[in-house]
């Protein structure tokens, strides 16, 4: 990875492009640091400062938009309304059958479907810019309300300023994930996402020396952390390397060219294979589910309901075993899902009779469809259950330990880590487009 970051520095056009996503990763965190009008900050912080020690839904959401939300900044929606948009844009895709077409109208098609996506994740921004409001708006620290002005004309302009302010650094964002697909290195989305996330890593090293202070001081009955603490740092470790690993893993159908002829020459047939990804859906499933249970925590955390309501939405919480097998099963829903949109075997196995390919054993036609079902049924569960392990490893670790307030869970390392190596692969296929020589030795 350090070698491939080296190779692309000396390359000019590559270089541009990594100070461009650099400069727009700046942009994003002096954002991040910009709080909205019309709050008094002392009296969020502090009221944010408590949530964040016990909070579920809060640290969340923190750590994805990498510390803005505890400050209500500008940025604190950070790219969860426009992951929220492109999550109901897939589902819709499946149900609509004009948004089906529109994808499969080529660039045009793709280009409204942006369309579409952007006008969703602005409409997601301002219904979530809202409810924050309303909810700082009932909040206070110490008798301090965090809404400077709630009342009459003064009340009416500061919440029109404060959620516009929201839903503008929402749009924002998406302009900026943007300009890194069109002029930067990576997923312009997910390079955020990794920044919001790395970001965090400070807070995260902070709180793990406090651990280990607090067993310094108190040894008789918090000694424990002298263990808890380096395992779990051998847990990230562990994780980090499972998903370097299983990020390669691929399973392998072999296939056989049968001769063909063009003009008077006779050439041979070639045995190759198809490569398909253990981890073949990638992060959307963790994604997507992390989002879906996220909709009873946002209820729970801004609502604040009461009676049997608040009873199912405490039973979600992030820390409660229900939210642990919902979690798990949506994981592996949402896997297939992804899988079932994505890959088509009928047309996988068209184009494999289209190029005079077979699969040895098997017969072309529906054999062929049948046999690429089962394959990519069994590697889709393979890599989902890739990816529940991964994801609740954390929680069951913070439910053993109660080092629960620890803001890197498997979701933030997957996505990390999965950015990371996409960004890094992408580097390398330029790298290889330019015939860099230094590279290619």
């Amino acid at each position: 990875m350090i070698r491939t970051l080296i190779n692309s520095w000396k390359v000019p056009e590559l270089r541009r492009k990594l100070l461009f996503t650099l400069f727009i990763i700046i942009v994003f965190r002096i954002g991040s640091a910009i709080p909205v009008p019309f709050l008094n900050v002392d009296a969020l912080a502090g009221m944010m400062g408590n949530l964040a020690d016990g909070g579920a839904i809060l640290a969340y959401l923190d750590t994805l938009s990498g510390g803005a939300f505890a400050q209500a900044t500008i940025f604190a929606m950070s790219v969860s309304p426009y992951i929220n948009a492109s999550i109901i844009m897939q589902l819709m895709t499946v149900a609509l059958p004009y948004l089906e077409n529109l994808q499969k109208e080529g660039e045009e098609g793709r280009k409204k479907l942006t369309a579409i996506t952007r006008y969703l994740t602005i409409a997601i921004g301002l219904m979530q810019g809202t409810a924050f409001y309303f909810y700082l708006k009932s909040g206070s620290y110490m008798g301090q309300s965090i809404v400077r002005y709630t009342e009459g004309f003064a009340g009416t302009f500061a919440a029109l300023v404060i959620v516009l302010s929201f839903t503008a650094g929402t749009a924002l964002m998406m302009w900026l994930g943007e300009q890194i697909n069109d002029k930067g290195v990576g997923n312009g989305i997910s390079i955020l996402m990794f920044a919001g996330i790395v970001s965090r890593m400070p807070s995260l090293i902070a709180k793990l020396v406090a651990y280990f202070n607090l067993a310094l001081e108190d040894s008789s009955s918090f000694g424990k952390y002298f263990v808890f603490v380096p395992v779990f740092v051998l847990m990230f470790l562990f994780m980090m390397w499972v998903i370097v690993f299983m990020n390669d893993a691929e399973r392998r159908i072999p296939i056989q060219y049968a001769k063909r002829t063009v003009g008077r020459k006779m050439y041979a047939g070639q045995s190759s294979h198809i490569p398909l990804k253990i981890g073949i859906a990638g992060v959307m499933p963790i994604i997507f589910a992390t989002s879906i249970l996220a909709i009873p925590n946002f209820v729970n955390f801004f609502a604040r309901p009461t009676g049997w309501v608040k009873t199912v939405l405490d039973s979600l919480s992030v820390n409660g075993p229900v939210y642990t097998i919902v979690y798990f099963f949506l994981i592996l829903m949402f896997a297939y899902f992804y899988v079932a949109v994505t890959y088509n075997p009928i047309e996988m196995a068209n184009n494999l009779r289209q190029s005079n390919g077979v699969i040895p054993g098997i017969r072309p036609g529906k054999p062929t469809s049948d046999y690429f079902g089962r394959i990519l049924s069994k590697v889709t569960l393979l890599g989902a259950l890739f990816l529940a392990f991964i994801a609740l490893l954390p929680i069951g670790f913070a439910a053993f330990t109660g080092m629960g307030n620890l803001s890197m869970g498997g979701t933030s390392i997957i996505i990390m880590v999965g950015v990371a190596l996409e960004t890094v692969k992408q580097m390398e296929s330029q790298l290889m487009m330019k015939h860099y020589k230094g590279f290619l030795d």
